[in-house]
């Protein structure tokens, strides 16, 4: 079954949730294809992960939902 990507601004509610602070800064390039790998072999630890929420530039934001919205159904 594949992964749907929901793709949602941050909600002030969601502002009484502790969360941990991001220390490390990493490249989109370098992320994505070990995410990417660890998915396609189904690796358990990665759905640790699938809750967390990662924070992206609006211009990324504004690319992923046209993409979500316009790509075409296989």
């Amino acid at each position: 079954m594949a992964a749907h990507l929901r793709v949602y601004p941050v909600s002030k509610d969601d502002c009484d949730v502790p969360v941990q602070e991001p220390t490390v800064r990493v490249g989109l390039g370098d992320l994505l294809p070990l995410v990417a790998l660890a998915h396609r072999h189904n690796y358990r630890w990665l759905q640790d992960f699938l809750e967390d929420e990662v924070v992206i530039t609006s211009d990324l934001y504004e690319v992923l939902r046209a993409f979500r919205c316009r790509r075409p159904s296989a």
